[in-house]
């Protein structure tokens, strides 16, 4: 099945797993230290308490100084606008509804966080991602038009979806492992960077 196709037939927990897997690997972006969405992946698990997820999200935007959505003209850094936006738009509370708009708004805006940091990718466009997004995910073969990053985000989404769609609960831990992995490597992309501008 396509990114989209997983995204439409996601439960509910998976789609807030696959929303926060997004913005766990953008973290590098906002500053903020590897445990600081550790609440957030908690509540997810089995014994996680689904009415306590609007206080934990609170919790995370107080830390990281998003409180709400930025405008354009408040941050040069387009990739860091993009995830700050996505954890101004999380929803308070944990619905299937909800948390589809999040999931499917989380996917674009890390793909397309990934093709800005991605020093290789001169020819990706939003239609291209698009693309992607709708393509069968059969075969390890990186999409044509897109970057490695790229593609390795895009692998990341759809094994989150699925250990998710196969493990319920039990994929949680899986999934932030997935994430962890790919928020190192951007890590490492933001880090040089910055280098490459000192």
């Amino acid at each position: 099945m396509s990114l989209v196709e997983l995204i439409a037939q996601a439960d509910e927990r998976g789609l807030a797993a696959s929303g926060l897997a997004c913005l766990d690997r953008c973290v590098p972006l906002l500053g903020g230290d590897d445990e600081v969405l550790r609440p957030l992946w908690a509540n997810l698990a089995a014994e996680g308490d689904p009415a306590a997820w609007g206080t934990l999200l609170e919790q995370v935007r107080a830390k990281l100084g998003v409180a709400d959505v930025v405008d354009d003209e408040d941050i040069e850094d387009e990739a860091a606008l993009l995830a700050r936006r996505m954890l101004a738009a999380a929803p308070a509370v944990r619905s299937a509804a909800e948390a589809r708009t999040w999931a499917d708004a989380c996917s674009v805006a890390s793909l397309q966080i990934h093709r800005l940091l991605d020093p290789g990718q001169d020819d990706g466009t939003d239609g291209a991602l698009e693309s992607v997004r709708a393509a069968d995910t059969a075969g390890d073969a990186r999409p044509e038009g897109v970057s490695p990053l790229v593609a390795a985000e895009l692998r990341r989404q759809i094994g989150v979806l699925e250990l998710l769609d196969s493990h319920g609960a039990g994929g949680v831990r899986r999934a932030l492992e997935v994430s962890t992995e790919g928020r190192r490597v951007l890590r490492a992309v933001v880090s040089r960077r910055a280098r490459g501008r000192g």
